[in-house]
């Protein structure tokens, strides 16, 4: 079998596209100048700077100044959550056990920082939260609360109704946080339409660059400056903004939405297929989640748990990485220091955890051969 090189963990990140770096070169060799500076060379930064939130507003049907561009999804996530306290009055954090990690940290130095309540949702065998629970936790205080659920799980890809989430944290008065970063870019957004109060996304995860992402804080939040220091971002974030990045996430954005029914078709098409390959090559290979179900998940991603004992497991990476494919792992029986995926622990029995789970996650730069020979590599391993 010929070695091939095969990148499938685009959840954790993307290849940048190639507009995207010539945008951003332009911007390193021609526009250099401080965006915060008063003169041509200033000017001419800040004007991107403010055209790229512009730019973010309008296909988000939000407006500029609800835009704040941050290092990433972490950094927003962190911003959100311990501003809501700090300064929103917030007691309780209502969110589940499979949120990302940026999320549930920050949530438990609350704890420990500002002595919060933190509650979690209810999960059903599929990691769907569970909304009459949600709504039950809601209506149990009159505490002022926060409730954080993603839209799009990033290890299982289920995806959960924003809508429905909103309109009950309305009608208790909750505010709303989501992170949005495997969704941003993927999905469309009418925060409009969506009551949404707060939420974050990150360049990296649509083909942009890495080290750039936003907050989308709705108007008048009453949250208050983050990051002390100059009068960047509203006040809200000092420091000098990384404008070659803002211009790149701006030209990653444009392409993300600009080609977003073709990209998504050509997508689905890719996990249709690799599911159907699975299910027909390994048939006792399991998805875990949502993620085999086209309807209920993301299309760019699948969590498959497959027929190999714990002790072979061991090497199951190790071997995909020496043939040239790049995926990642999830599942809680490997050893060492890597402690598995939180996600799954949730979900799945203590025999289920012993066989192990990987996350193939797709692009656009992927191709149905390069399937081929993943599926190849992945039933000779487990034949041998």
């Amino acid at each position: 079998m010929e070695l091939k090189k095969v990148y499938l963990d685009n959840a954790a990140t993307t290849k940048v596209r190639e507009e995207v770096i010539s945008k951003m070169q332009l911007a390193l060799v021609d526009c250099y100048g401080n965006p915060s500076s008063t003169h041509s060379f200033g000017r001419s930064a800040k004007t991107a700077v403010e055209t790229a939130r512009k730019t973010i507003a309008k296909y988000l049907n939000a407006h500029p100044s609800e835009i704040i561009f941050t290092s990433g999804g972490t950094e927003a996530d962190n911003m959100i959550m311990r501003c809501a306290v700090r300064d929103l009055g917030v007691k309780t954090i209502i969110t589940t056990k499979i949120e990302h990690h940026a999320v549930l940290h920050t949530a438990e130095d609350l704890v420990k920082e500002h002595g919060i309540d933190v509650q979690f949702v209810s999960l059903d065998a599929f990691g769907n939260p569970d909304l009459a629970h949600l709504e039950r936790l809601l209506e149990a205080d009159d505490q002022k609360k926060l409730v954080s659920l993603m839209h799009v799980n990033n290890e299982i890809g289920n995806i959960i109704d924003m809508m429905a989430v909103s309109h009950i944290c309305s009608r208790h008065g909750a505010l709303l946080h989501s992170d949005t970063v495997q969704s941003v870019g993927h999905f469309e957004w009418d925060l409009q339409e969506t009551p949404v109060d707060f939420l974050t996304a990150a360049a990296h995860k649509f083909h942009g660059p890495k080290g750039i992402g936003f907050a989308y804080i709705r108007k008048n939040s009453g949250l208050k400056p983050f990051i002390s220091g100059g009068s960047q971002e509203r006040g809200f974030r000092g420091g000098t903004e990384a404008f070659h990045n803002i211009v790149g996430l701006e030209q990653a954005f444009i392409a993300a939405y600009d080609h977003l029914e073709s990209e998504r078709a050509y997508v689905t098409d890719l996990k249709k297929y690799f599911i159907e390959r699975i299910k027909n090559d390994i048939p006792d290979a399991v998805f875990n989640g949502h993620s085999g179900d086209l309807e209920k998940s993301t299309y760019t991603l699948v969590n498959v748990r497959l027929p190999i004992d714990s002790q072979k497991a061991l090497m199951l990476l190790f071997h995909l990485d020496i043939k040239g494919i790049a995926c990642s792992k999830g599942s809680a029986c490997q050893s060492g220091s890597d402690k598995g995926s939180h996600v799954l622990v949730e979900l799945l029995s203590e025999e289920e955890l012993q066989r192990p789970s990987l996350r193939f996650s797709f692009s656009k730069y992927n191709s149905k051969e390069e399937l081929d020979y993943v599926l190849a590599v992945l039933k000779d391993f487990i034949a041998d």
